[in-house]
């Protein structure tokens, strides 16, 4: 190679899975002109997280996952040096790929006992399969940062949990399982977005922690996961004054925290990847095109991640990085692609991923992360109110065909309603219909993951359901992130709490078989909650 086609190599550009043929030539042509290391797959240019400002509509194609595998198969074919493909896959392909397997939440497996931590390592493992069946190598995932915020806008229910010895040991076993199935790994984002309040992808979140104060906490999983020689480290769109002579200088763009810090302190030597570089706490920063790629790379990136400008940021660093600094780069992503076997004479590919196989994992994981929050005799008294014939059902956001409702019909037949949207308690006699009752099974499903606008939580729906655990004897099942619960008015006043976490079918109905025997739920709760 060149000494410009081993700075090709540096450049991971975004690729989207439903773009139109004339992106997807352009993109052959940056391939072959400038001899690029690897793709970033998204599903569409809508769906790319800096859009969320722009509201445009993500039209869902049942074909994404096939057009993956052929667009992975023309690229390979145009490249002068193997394509190292990678993708953010934290739940399974169908974080980006509709009509793919999904796994649960990483804070889902965070309530997992410690003893069940083998299903972490399966889901890492099933989920590097289900790549390996479309030709990616390498997994942005998973996140290492330390929940700590309940307010965090973005990385919440992506988290394995508030607790760092939790968050080390779950994240270092789902990467095991991805190793294990041959498939990269990555800690992200480095030194820890958990403690943060604003969404990196908008604008700069800021941790005003010393380094004393990371040590002992965000670096935990991070230091863990060097010792245990993890593949690559994503550093954060996130300012660390403390770190950086009091300046809000972006981590990515930070010689003090990527050198400094990960490398000389902590001993790092692996993968270094940016954060995306559209992500517009460091997009807008520069005017002179390819200055924030170079940028990055100065401050120690190998990879620049979701790089906009491949051109200009060749010139750049290529006009100012000595040719120690460039082999040095250029090593380390060549050791991870030897790794993934691109350099194999005969490269193995998995089977197609089958979703038997998920949904068996899904049902285990379901029943050991079933967490009783509050529990006050709550199936005696479902019982008893069914034998008066005083027990009403309802379903919050989903009609009443639901799983969970289906399997406790037979053993606790009672009377079913839905409130499907804000909408049903101003045009429905839902208020009406359950005044005769006095006990009442709530199933809520949480409209959203995020906690923006309390979790897509309608206020009149809120003020619903305090009004009813004020009045009524109620059990409340959530089908959501946990945080959501902080938002529920007059939550204290239930007389029982399950979480479950997903609304997935094998949640549902392990919910169902929990209630209906009576059964302890075996999970514990992975973040703190201020208000239960």
């Amino acid at each position: 190679m060149t000494l410009e086609q081993k700075i090709g190599q540096f450049f991971f550009p975004a690729v989207f899975i439903n773009d139109t043929e004339e992106n997807i030539q352009e993109t052959e042509s940056l391939i072959k002109e400038h001899n690029i290391g690897g793709l970033t797959f998204f599903h569409s240019r809508a769906s790319a997280a800096t859009n969320y400002e722009s509201k445009k509509k993500v039209v869902f194609n049942d074909e994404s996952f096939q057009r993956l595998k052929d667009l992975i198969v023309r690229y390979q074919k145009c490249a002068p040096t193997p394509l190292l493909m990678c993708i953010d896959a934290e739940w399974g392909l169908a974080m980006r790929v509709e009509k793919t397997p999904q796994y649960p939440y990483a804070i889902t497996l965070g309530a997992l006992p410690e003893r069940k931590i083998n299903l972490v390592y399966e889901v890492g493992k099933q989920i590097a399969l289900d790549l390996k069946s479309a030709g990616i190598h390498y997994n942005l995932a998973p996140l290492a940062d330390i929940n700590n915020n309940p307010n965090n806008p973005v990385i919440g229910y992506r988290s394995f949990g508030s607790n760092k010895e939790k968050v080390a040991q779950y994240a270092l076993e789902y990467l095991r399982g991805m190793s294990d199935a041959g498939i990269l790994g990555c800690l992200k984002h480095f030194p820890g977005h958990g403690n943060t309040s604003v969404d990196s992808h908008l604008g700069l979140p800021v941790l005003h922690e010393n380094l004393e104060q990371l040590l002992e906490n965000e670096l935990v999983p991070f230091i863990k996961g060097i010792e245990n020689q993890v593949d690559s480290i994503m550093i954060g769109h996130l300012a660390v004054p403390s770190l950086n002579e009091g300046k809000e200088t972006s981590a990515t763009l930070s010689k003090n925290i990527i050198e400094k810090l990960l490398r000389e302190r902590l001993g790092y030597d692996g993968l270094v990847i940016s954060d995306a570089l559209n992500m517009h706490s460091v997009s807008k920063l520069y005017e002179t095109k390819g200055q924030l790629e170079w940028e990055a790379f100065n401050a120690g990136n190998d990879v620049l991640c979701f790089a906009e400008n491949v051109a200009e940021g060749i010139q750049e660093i290529l006009k100012n990085a000595t040719p120690e600094r460039i082999e040095a780069s250029l090593n380390r992503i060549l050791k991870c692609k030897q790794k993934a076997g691109l350099f194999d004479p005969n490269p193995s590919f998995a089977a197609d991923f089958d979703f038997k196989t998920t949904s068996e994992l899904n049902r285990k994981i379901a029943d050991y992360c079933i967490t009783e929050i509050k529990d006050k005799n709550s199936s005696i008294l479902l019982f008893d109110a069914k034998n008066r014939e005083r027990l009403a059902k309802l379903c919050v956001y989903k009609t009443i065909e639901n799983p969970f409702f289906t399997n406790l019909a037979t053993v606790l037949p009672s009377p079913e309603y839905a409130i499907e949207n804000a909408d049903d308690l101003s045009e429905t006699s839902i208020k009406e219909d359950l005044q005769p009752f006095d006990t009442i099974l709530v199933s809520l499903f949480v409209p959203k993951a995020k906690p923006l606008n309390k979790f897509d939580l309608e206020d009149s729906v809120l003020e619903f359901l305090g009004q009813l655990f004020e009045t009524k004897k109620c059990i409340l099942y959530v089908f959501g992130n946990p945080y959501a619960l902080q938002v529920i008015p007059n939550i204290e006043k239930t007389c029982g709490i399950v979480m479950m976490y997903q609304d997935f079918k094998e949640f549902q109905e392990s919910a169902a078989q929990q209630l209906l025997e009576d059964k302890k739920g075996k999970g514990s709760l992975p973040v703190s909650l201020t208000t239960i």
